[in-house]
């Protein structure tokens, strides 16, 4: 039978990024007004085909008003950051009183239309269980026709898939991973199961999970920093001319250094290209910070480059983290440690191919930063295809930032 159950567990029931992020906007942007855009890259699917949209509505209504229990709130006072509280009091005081911003649900076009247009405080809160609730409601929506047998037949591929990924993990002890797949799960029932296996087979690799909710019921350490949000909403905010809109990335960087020290500080590169980022980092920061995250491209070659980036700066490549983290498979976090392990620490981000692998097609569904600030956003990336944004701000962003297409691959965005 079809699980019917709602389709997140709590308000911590989402990525620890977006924690970290929400109190960076709580305590310096708060009421800059942000405009969140949701979109499903997987062209020949139609979602509204397949999820009902009343159920969708009910999910999202419940999820608008679901706030932190004090439980959960006494859990978030308690994590540290370098010794001291990770997340402040005035924060916590914020988020028990939550609610989100209103949504805009229409289907256009064969797709669904779903837009959060609020304050950046409280607008940020709805990318990741929005994203696991579209994710959950299309499989329970494929599946809700299935007979047992068939039903059996994806359980088992799921399990086989799993142990086959173990298997492979405990033959390459070296591997050290995080567990990040919330927004692309097939439902939060089957995630909770395979982080749980992985606690208990493969305890001293798995380091991590980005989702709070399991972080907290199997005594796992809570992980994420930023995402590529961060820039953009940024460039809105500091919108005054081409050199503000470019000087707005390193003062994201300044900032979040500020509000977080080096605990928090692995850099994602990719928003405006990681030629842009690398020629950005100044030498202070790049000694400062522990390390890069990699969210598009070819990994291996982002490894190198990095390497080549701190040997550049005379600073030793094995004193920092390298963190691959699109679009892997347990042979790609494997091939990458065994060629990488010994130049620098690799620890990878691994989602949607861990918990959503059980033969069912998974999808490549964003919600993005659309607008900062009235001004509309832009994520170029070293992936092309993942270009985001209107054609006149992506070619204006392109000349602020000095983005070439030619140099960087297009591929497929299988996630």
């Amino acid at each position: 039978m079809v699980n019917t159950t709602r389709t997140t567990e709590s308000f911590l029931d989402t990525d620890m990024y977006k924690l970290t992020m929400g109190q960076f906007a709580f305590h310096r942007y708060n009421d800059v007004s942000v405009k969140y855009a949701f979109k499903n890259r997987t062209k020949d699917v139609s979602l509204p085909a397949v999820v009902d949209e009343g159920k969708l509505r009910q999910e999202l209504d419940r999820i608008q008003y679901t706030r932190p229990t004090s439980n959960e709130l006494t859990y978030l006072a308690g994590l540290k950051n370098n010794g001291e509280q990770l997340f402040k009091d005035d924060y916590l005081g914020f988020l028990e009183n939550i609610v989100l911003p209103d949504y805009n649900l229409t289907v256009k076009n064969g797709e669904f239309d779903f837009e959060v247009d609020g304050p950046w405080g409280a607008g940020i809160y709805w990318e990741t269980p929005a994203l696991a609730t579209f994710n959950t409601l299309y499989y329970r929506g494929l599946m809700q026709n299935m007979d047992s047998d068939q039903l059996r037949v994806i359980m088992e591929k799921g399990a086989n898939n799993l142990e086959r990924k173990i298997e492979t993990l405990e033959e390459n002890p070296n591997v050290r991973f995080m567990e990040f797949g919330t927004r692309r799960r097939f439902d939060q029932e089957w995630q909770e199961g395979v982080v749980s296996k992985l606690k208990a087979r493969v305890p001293n690799q798995i380091v991590g999970t980005s989702n709070v909710y399991l972080a907290m019921k199997l005594g796992l350490e809570p992980m994420g920093t930023n995402a590529h949000e961060m820039d953009m909403v940024m460039s809105g905010i500091y919108h005054d001319s081409d050199l503000d809109i470019k000087a707005s990335h390193n003062r994201f960087l300044e900032e979040w250094f500020d509000e977080y020290g080096v605990g928090l500080s692995i850099a994602l590169t990719d928003t405006y290209g990681s030629d842009f980022f690398l020629d950005d980092m100044s030498y202070e920061q790049a000694r400062n910070w522990k390390g890069l995250r990699q969210d598009s491209g070819d990994p291996a070659a982002f490894a190198r480059r990095q390497i080549g980036f701190y040997e550049k700066n005379r600073i030793d490549p094995k004193t920092k983290l390298f963190v691959p983290s699109d679009g892997l498979n347990v042979e790609k976090i494997a091939d990458l440690q065994n060629e990488f392990g010994n130049r620098i620490n690799v620890v990878a981000g691994w989602g949607t191919n861990l918990t959503n692998d059980l033969g069912l097609r998974p999808l490549s569904l964003v919600m993005k930063a659309v607008e900062s600030n009235g001004y509309g956003t832009v994520k170029l990336s070293d992936n092309p295809a993942k270009t985001m944004g209107s054609l006149e701000d992506v070619a204006r962003f392109k000349d602020i930032f000095d983005y070439d297409d030619a140099k960087y691959a297009m591929e497929e965005c299988v996630y």
